[in-house]
């Protein structure tokens, strides 16, 4: 199953991919007196993903091969949600990159910060540049959404709690980091520093997520890329990792590291792109430096 938030009557509402585009569940509830939750965030909260996922499989096939949809080319596309509790990411995952990098992390101990919801954006939105910032960079990354809330998780329990996949970017900025290695969160928490979407694919969706390809894509060209093989903590480590630190919770996200990243500046267009999975792209403007001042007066 994909899952989308699309933007219809000024309103976001979750909605369900099908073969002709995405359908609102707003409509399939009218439709086949469901009460599913409209929003994607109240389907991972409510419990009730994998149900819709069974229904959409079964008794509701072909009921959703009769609604109108809303062709994919057509879609305004959101932020799959805006308030996940909790952003993670992981830094030097994929072992070429840690190579360059010239950083060898600890066995059973990922690089890992925290990003605030306030760094969000979309599909489509714009990843800004602080006025008065240095050189900011764009990562592609697989991200996890979790499922189900869950705590101490063994690695052969992880996938279970696991919802679904989404392209993810993360934006650094280099300056701050490079200061000190102490500032990764500092120079990673800036609004619109995280982009994720336009499409939850759940992992029933995808045969072998170890075969699927991140590619770091700038104004079109593919910068970086490797396989989700090449992690040098796999996918059900991860979830099991974060999941001892601190409960994990429906909506939840995990950016899972980056094949390599790239320099971003006014007018490029910053792109991941997942194997099977529709890219996320996002445009990048520069903050006026007016904007700067006027804050600081």
């Amino acid at each position: 199953m994909r899952l989308a938030t699309i933007v219809s009557g000024g309103c976001e509402e979750a909605a369900i991919a099908t073969e002709t585009g995405f359908v609102p569940l707003r409509l399939v509830n009218e439709a086949a007196g469901t009460k599913w939750s409209t929003r994607l965030l109240g389907l991972l909260s409510r419990g009730e993903a994998e149900a819709l996922e069974d229904w959409s499989r079964t008794e509701g096939a072909h009921l959703l091969r009769r609604l109108e949809a809303i062709p994919a080319a057509e879609a305004v596309f959101a932020p799959p949600y805006r308030y996940p509790r909790k952003i993670w990411g992981i830094g030097a995952n994929y072992r070429a990159k840690a190579a360059d990098m010239k950083v060898t992390p600890p066995d059973a101990e990922p690089i890992c910060f925290l990003k605030p919801d306030t760094s969000l954006i979309g599909p489509g939105d714009a990843i800004v540049i602080p006025a008065g910032g240095g050189r900011v960079t764009a990562e592609a990354e697989l991200g996890i959404v979790i499922g189900q809330a869950c705590k101490n998780v063994a690695e052969a329990e992880a996938e279970r709690f696991i919802a679904g996949f989404v392209p993810a970017l993360d934006m650094t900025d280099q300056d701050i980091h490079a200061r000190n290695p102490r500032f990764l969160g500092r120079s990673k928490c800036f609004d619109t520093f995280f982009s994720f979407g336009p499409e939850l694919v759940t992992p029933r969706e995808i045969s072998d997520p170890q075969s699927l390809r991140v590619e770091t894509v700038l104004n079109g060209r593919i910068v970086h890329g490797a396989f989700v093989s090449d992690m040098i903590y796999p996918l059900r480590q991860v979830v099991a990792y974060f999941s001892r630190m601190a409960t994990l919770l429906p909506g939840d996200v995990i950016m899972t590291g980056t094949p390599g990243s790239v320099d971003i500046r006014e007018g490029d267009v910053a792109e991941c792109r997942i194997g099977g999975f529709a890219g996320l792209v996002n445009p990048v403007e520069q903050e006026p430096e007016q904007r700067l001042r006027v804050a600081l007066s």
